[in-house]
């Protein structure tokens, strides 16, 4: 049975960046209903004992059509959702590790790059969808953006996300209305580097 990712911060703990009623609506209601039509396409495709990763990036191999689908976007869904809200938390001014801020600096040529990257792809997704920041079995990063509840698992196979930006209405428009701009930048100041390096060692570490 696959769960929501545990929080380990309160839902007020993000204010003023995000606010507590978005955090009950999208970890408390957008999230959990993901993961309950999850676990019932799963359980329908006799997929459990799977990991998710192993899931998603094997989807072109379930051949109802239908059920195919839900698995897409509500696999994607949870999956998207357990990596946004644990990245996320109240510490201020994290710093990346020596060993992802030398990758970024490799791949990106500087911190301030791959931020205005990661910013340009979340204002530039048309509609619902996310900007990821991926690693390779390599350690070589890759920043994408991607409709819906899609991710790298589906698009690359490859490439596991170790940051993601939600940019769904539902993230933000309770606080920011159409100011995406806005979100994501505030999204920026909550985001845990601490996280997202223990997310980029533990991929490197297990290739």
């Amino acid at each position: 049975m696959f769960e929501q990712v545990k929080l380990d911060y309160n839902y007020y703990d993000l204010e003023p960046y995000i606010d507590t009623l978005t955090m009950e609506t999208h970890y408390g209601k957008h999230h959990a209903s993901y993961t309950k039509n999850f676990n019932e396409a799963v359980e329908k495709a006799g997929l459990f004992g799977k990991t998710v990763e192993e899931i998603l990036s094997t989807l072109n191999n379930i051949p109802d059509v239908d059920l195919r689908t839900s698995l897409q976007n509500n696999g994607g869904g949870y999956y998207n959702h357990n990596l946004y809200f644990s990245i996320m938390g109240p510490k201020k001014d994290t710093k990346a590790s020596s060993i992802l801020e030398e990758a970024i600096k490799r791949d990106f040529g500087s911190f301030e790059n791959l931020i205005e990257t990661l910013q340009s792809l979340a204002l530039g997704q048309f509609g619902s969808g996310w900007a990821f920041l991926s690693v390779d079995k390599n350690g070589k990063l890759y920043a994408t953006k991607s409709p819906n509840q899609d991710n790298p698992f589906m698009e690359e196979g490859a490439h596991t996300p170790i940051l993601c930006i939600d940019v769904w209405e539902h993230a933000y428009y309770l606080k920011y209305k159409n100011l995406r701009g806005d979100y994501i930048k505030n999204f920026l100041s909550i985001l845990d580097w601490e996280k997202v390096s223990e997310n980029y060692k533990n991929v490197i570490d297990s290739k």
